[in-house]
């Protein structure tokens, strides 16, 4: 991969940082709908939880690997967690474009459990795509001195938002 300077890098990751999470709120309240690929609105929610699945499987191989001198398959790991998280925000925005939002249905103590998971995860998520450029960026260019310090902050962060995808999914599994 041919290396960008970092001023370069870093314009492209901010401006994907502001951007990407502005997309989904507009997303979110848009007063239409269109339904272009004809998919059934629950086919999303499962796809995303497979994909948040795995990628919780993937950062958990990757940290084990690193942690056991395994590089290139650490590397190997992280990249495909990359690309699933990628596809993920593909289908994410495909899904908020052609279905309405789903209100959450359960309550008491479980509702209050729901919106915990459910703001924590969408707080992280937001935060999450300039760490996980930065983490790549520093590791595709050879910067592995950045590249350790910031994953360290990157992984329990991008860990946490895939498991709580996956919880997400759990809680709203009855109202799709």
């Amino acid at each position: 991969m041919k290396d960008l300077n970092y001023r370069t890098a870093s314009i492209i990751i901010i401006t994907l940082a502001i951007a990407v999470p502005a997309l989904v709120v507009i997303l979110m309240y848009m007063p239409e709908r269109y339904d272009f690929l004809g998919l059934p609105s629950n086919a999303y929610p499962l796809f995303h939880a497979i994909i948040n699945g795995t990628t919780a499987i993937l950062l958990g191989l990757g940290l084990w690997f690193i942690l056991n001198g395994h590089q290139r398959a650490h590397k190997r790991v992280m990249t495909t967690a990359f690309v699933l998280s990628a596809v993920f925000l593909v289908s994410y925005v495909i899904s908020k474009l052609s279905n309405e939002p789903v209100p959450y249905g359960g309550e008491g103590a479980l509702r209050y459990i729901y919106f915990f998971v459910l703001i924590t995860h969408i707080v992280l998520s937001a935060i999450i795509v300039p760490l996980v450029l930065y983490t790549m960026y520093f590791s595709w260019t050879g910067r592995y001195a950045r590249h350790k310090k910031i994953a360290r902050i990157t992984w329990p962060i991008w860990m946490y938002i895939a498991i709580t995808g996956v919880l997400v999914y759990v809680f709203m599994y009855p109202y799709y």
